[in-house]
C-alpha cells in the first residue's frame, strides 16, 4: 500500500513538472567564447552556474534562458562570423560575448542593427554604440589606478610596453593624459608582437636596459608575457633596481602553472579588479574549487552577475517585445551581485576599484587597493623590500658617479686637493658645499668620485660628459644655451648675469649738491621763505593767540628748518598755520627721500662713467664674453689682485677704469677686498649664473634643481653665501650703468603747485576771517 501511493505520488509530481515545464517560454541567448582557453572556459562554466542557480531560486517564472554556445577558437573573425550567425538564423535576444578583442565600431555598429544588446569582455568602450555592452574593467580606471601608484614613489619617468595589437593603445593614450597632469613622462615605450621569437622580445629587452628608466609598466596578454619575463630574468632584469608595474589584463599571469614563469615575477607589482568579500563569493568559490584547479576569474564573477540580470529583465519585459525595452531593462538593473554593487553606466561596468598584488615567495600578495574615492590605500609598507629609484646611471664605473673637477678654478668655489694617502682626490668651496647639501637631501643614496683634470677648458670637459666619460660636471659652471647641445644643467645656485666693478671715487667734495639741480635748490629755499612768511602772517592774525609778539618771524623761519629734522618745539596756534606745516612736510618727506636714493647712485656710479664714455675695461682672460660684451678698450686680467691693482691704476695709467665679470666672481672679489673701496655698480641679467652639469637626460637634475629651490627658500644657500662670500656689498637696478638723472624742477613742479596752493589758500582765509571780525567789531562799537 505505501509502495503504491510512492509511486502515484511521484507519477503525479512527474505530470506537474512537464506541466509546467511546457508553459515554460524559453528565450534563445547566444554565447561567443573561446572554448580553448582558460578564460572563456571559466566563464562558460559561471554562466551555466548562474542559470541554473538563477532559475532554482525563481522556478515560478515564466520565461527560460536557452543557451547557444559557439567556440570563436580565438579568431576574431570567427567571432565576428558566429555573431552573425546567431542574430540572422537563430535569432537571438541577446548576445554574451566575446571575451577577445573585436573591432568595437563593427560589433557595435551590428549591435545598433539588430537592437540586440551585446554583452562583451573585450573591447574599446564607445558611447555611441548604446546596443554594445561592455562588462570589463575600463582602461580610464586602470591608468588612472597606475597614475596613482607611480606619482605615490614619486617617480617621474616610465617606460611602457604592451602588445602590438589593435587595442593595445588605449590604456597608453589614457596614461599619456593622465601623467601629462602629473608632471610624469614615458621616455620610451615599445610594442611586441604576440607572434614574437625570444630572439625579438631579447632584442627589445637589450633597448630596455640601454635607458636610464627602470619603471616599466607592462600591458600585454598572459601568453606573451609567460615569455616575455622569464627573458628579462635572465638579462638580470628583475632585480631591485627595476620596478615592474602589470596591467589587468597582464596579471592573470600570476595564475600560470609554469615554475619558469612565477620565479621571474618576483618583485613585479600589478593590478586586478577588485571583488568585495561576501557569503555568496564564498560559497561560489568552495563549489568552484571543487570542479577547478585554477582560481575563479574575476570575467566569470562578473559573467555570473551578468546572467542573473539578464534573466530578471528578460523575465520583466517578456519574450514578445523587442531589443529597446531589454536594453532598457538591463541598463535600469542595479543589483548586489557576488561581485559587489553590479551597476553598467553608458555601456560600461563601474569599477570596484583594484587589489595591488605583489609577486613574492613564488606567491602572490594583496599590499594595497586603489579606489575612485579614496585612491591607493596601503596594506604593507612596500611592494618591494627596498623601493627603486625608478632610473640607473648606463655607465661601465660602477655604483659610484664619476664627477669631473678642474684643478685650476677658483679656489672659493671649488678648491681641489690631492691625498697622497689615501690616493683620492678632494675638495671643498662654496660649489661643493652646494653640491653636497643637495645631494645629501636626496631621497635616495648617491654617492661619487671626484676625476681631477689639470689640463683642457670648461667646453673640454663639457665633451667629456657628453661623451660619457665622465656623469658629471662640478664647477663654477655658467649656464649658456650652446651647452644644453651636450649637457644638462641644474637650476642656478648663484646670482644671474654679467656686474660691473669700479673703485669708489671720494674725492668730490661738493657731491652732496648734485642730487638737485640749481633751479630746485633756488625753488626749494624760496618756498620755504615764502612758508614761512604765510605762518608767520597768520599766526599774527589770530586774535587768539596770547604769544603772537613772541612768535616773531625769525622764530617761525627756524620752526620750519627745524622740520626738516622732525625736531620743532615751537607750537602752532592757528589751524591754517597747521594746514601750511602739514603740505610743507609732505613736500619735505618727498625732497629728501628723492635725494638720498639720487646721492647713493651718484656715490656709486660716477667712476663708471669714465668707462662708458671710453675708458678702459677689464675683463678675465678665460671668460667665454671677452670681446663681445663692451665696445671699449679691453685689457685681460686673471687674478683678483690683478683687478684691484687695474681699477687702483685706473684706465689713464694703463689700469682699468670698471671691470666686467660675472656676478658670483664680482662678489667674491668684494667679500675679499671688503674695505668700501669697491663696488659693483651695475649688473645685466645676460647670463644664467651657475649650475652643476650632468649628462643629458639624468634624472638628477631634476632632482638636485628642486633641492637648489629648496636651500635657497629655507635660508641654507644664503648661509653658505655668508659663509665663503661674508660681504656687505651694493647692486643698484639692472638699468643702473648710465649716469642718474638728477633731480630738477620739472620733475617735482606738481609738488610745489600743490604746496604754493595751499599755503596761499590757508592765507587768503585767515584774511577774509580777520576782515568778518574786524567788520564785525565796528558794527559792535557803532550798535552801542
Amino acid at each position: 500500500m505505501n509502495t503504491s501511493c510512492l509511486c502515484m505520488l511521484l507519477y503525479f509530481l512527474c505530470t506537474f513538472h512537464r506541466a509546467l515545464s511546457a508553459n515554460f517560454i524559453d528565450v534563445d541567448v547566444g554565447i561567443v567564447l573561446d572554448m580553448e582557453s582558460w578564460i572563456g572556459e571559466s566563464i562558460h562554466s559561471s554562466i551555466m552556474m548562474a542559470i541554473s542557480d538563477f532559475y532554482g531560486r525563481n522556478n515560478s517564472y515564466k520565461t527560460r534562458i536557452a543557451v547557444h554556445t559557439r567556440d570563436s577558437k580565438g579568431d576574431r573573425l570567427q567571432a565576428l562570423s558566429t555573431v552573425l550567425d546567431l542574430l540572422n538564423t537563430v535569432k537571438v535576444k541577446a548576445v554574451i560575448g566575446p571575451e577577445t578583442y573585436i573591432g568595437s565600431e563593427l560589433l557595435g555598429s551590428i549591435a545598433d542593427t539588430a537592437k540586440v544588446p551585446i554583452i562583451s569582455f573585450a573591447g574599446k568602450s564607445l558611447n555611441e554604440y548604446p546596443y554594445l555592452l561592455h562588462i570589463k574593467e575600463d582602461e580610464i580606471s586602470m591608468a588612472k589606478s597606475i597614475c596613482a601608484l607611480v606619482e605615490s614613489y614619486k617617480w617621474r619617468d616610465v617606460v611602457y610596453v604592451y602588445e602590438d595589437s589593435d587595442h593595445g593603445s588605449e590604456l597608453l593614450q589614457n596614461l599619456f593624459e593622465l601623467f601629462q597632469d602629473k608632471s610624469i613622462r614615458i621616455t620610451y615605450r615599445i610594442a611586441i608582437s604576440a607572434s614574437s621569437e625570444n630572439e625579438q622580445i631579447v632584442k627589445e629587452l637589450h633597448k630596455l636596459m640601454s635607458i636610464r628608466t627602470t619603471v616599466i609598466i607592462v600591458d600585454m596578454s598572459p601568453s606573451l608575457a609567460s615569455r616575455f619575463f622569464p627573458n628579462a630574468k635572465r638579462l638580470g632584469m628583475m632585480s631591485k633596481e627595476y620596478a615592474w608595474i602589470l596591467s589587468q589584463k597582464t596579471i592573470d599571469i600570476l595564475q600560470s602553472t609554469k615554475f619558469e614563469v612565477i620565479e621571474s615575477l618576483q618583485g613585479a607589482v600589478g593590478f586586478r579588479s577588485y571583488v568585495p568579500a561576501s557569503r555568496r563569493l564564498h560559497y561560489f568559490t568552495k563549489r568552484w574549487n571543487k570542479k577547478f584547479t585554477k582560481k575563479v576569474h574575476v570575467l566569470a564573477i562578473w559573467a555570473y552577475d551578468t546572467i542573473w540580470a539578464l534573466a530578471e529583465s528578460i523575465e520583466r519585459v517578456g519574450v514578445r517585445q523587442n531589443g529597446t525595452l531589454l536594453l532598457n531593462e538591463i541598463l535600469k538593473s542595479e543589483f548586489k551581485g557576488m561581485s559587489g554593487e553590479l551597476k553598467i553606466t553608458e555601456g560600461n561596468l563601474i569599477s570596484n576599484g583594484f587589489e595591488i598584488v605583489n609577486a613574492v615567495d613564488h606567491g602572490e600578495r594583496i599590499v594595497g587597493y586603489w579606489t575612485l574615492s579614496k585612491g591607493i590605500t596601503r596594506t604593507h609598507p612596500s611592494f618591494n623590500d627596498v623601493i627603486p629609484n625608478g632610473w640607473t646611471v648606463p655607465t661601465s664605473h660602477g655604483k659610484k658617479l664619476r664627477i669631473g673637477v678642474r684643478t685650476k678654478l677658483n679656489l672659493f668655489f671649488v678648491n681641489v686637493v690631492y691625498d697622497t694617502q689615501k690616493n683620492v682626490t678632494n675638495a671643498t668651496g662654496f660649489s661643493v658645499d652646494v653640491f653636497n647639501t643637495c645631494l645629501q637631501a636626496l631621497p635616495y643614496e648617491v654617492t661619487y668620485e671626484l676625476v681631477p683634470y689639470t689640463n683642457g677648458s670648461f667646453n673640454d670637459i663639457i665633451q667629456k660628459v657628453y661623451n660619457k666619460e665622465i656623469d658629471g660636471f662640478l664647477a663654477d659652471s655658467t649656464i649658456l644655451a650652446k651647452r644644453y647641445k651636450f649637457v644638462d644643467f641644474t637650476a642656478t645656485y648663484t646670482d644671474l648675469g654679467l656686474g660691473t666693478l669700479v673703485k669708489t671715487n671720494r674725492k668730490d667734495m661738493w657731491i652732496f649738491l648734485k642730487p638737485m639741480n640749481v633751479n630746485l635748490w633756488l625753488t626749494f629755499f624760496a618756498f620755504l621763505i615764502f612758508n614761512c612768511l604765510v605762518i608767520w602772517a597768520i599766526e599774527a592774525m589770530n586774535h587768539e593767540s596770547e604769544s603772537t609778539s613772541s612768535q616773531g618771524i625769525g622764530t617761525i623761519f627756524w620752526l620750519i628748518i627745524m622740520t626738516i629734522f622732525s625736531a620743532q618745539k615751537e607750537k602752532l596756534t592757528s589751524n591754517m598755520s597747521r594746514f601750511v606745516l602739514f603740505f610743507w612736510l609732505i613736500m619735505v618727506l618727498i625732497m629728501i627721500t628723492s635725494y638720498t636714493a639720487t646721492l647713493t647712485s651718484l656715490l656709486t656710479i660716477e667712476q663708471f662713467e669714465i668707462a662708458s664714455k671710453g675708458g678702459t675695461v677689464g675683463i678675465h682672460g678665460n671668460s667665454f664674453y671677452r670681446g663681445v660684451t663692451v665696445n671699449n678698450k679691453q685689457r685681460q686680467y686673471y687674478a683678483y689682485k690683478d683687478y684691484a691693482d687695474a681699477l687702483t691704476k685706473g684706465g689713464k695709467h694703463g689700469g682699468a677704469d670698471a671691470i666686467v665679470d660675472e656676478v658670483p666672481y664680482i662678489k667674491m672679489f668684494l667679500s675679499k677686498y671688503s674695505n668700501g673701496d669697491y663696488a659693483m655698480v651695475s649688473s645685466e641679467p645676460i647670463t644664467s649664473g651657475f649650475g652643476f652639469i650632468f649628462a643629458k637626460g639624468s634624472p638628477l637634475v631634476a632632482d638636485m634643481s628642486s633641492e637648489i629651490a629648496k636651500i635657497r627658500e629655507d635660508g641654507t644657500l644664503k648661509n653658505l653665501e655668508k659663509k665663503w662670500f661674508d660681504t656687505v656689498f651694493l647692486e643698484l637696478p639692472q638699468d643702473s650703468s648710465s649716469k642718474p638723472k638728477t633731480m630738477s624742477l620739472e620733475r617735482f613742479a606738481g609738488l610745489f603747485v600743490i604746496s604754493g596752493v595751499s599755503s596761499f589758500l590757508a592765507l587768503m582765509i585767515s584774511v577774509i576771517y580777520l576782515i568778518r571780525a574786524k567788520i564785525m567789531e565796528v558794527q559792535s562799537i557803532i550798535q552801542m
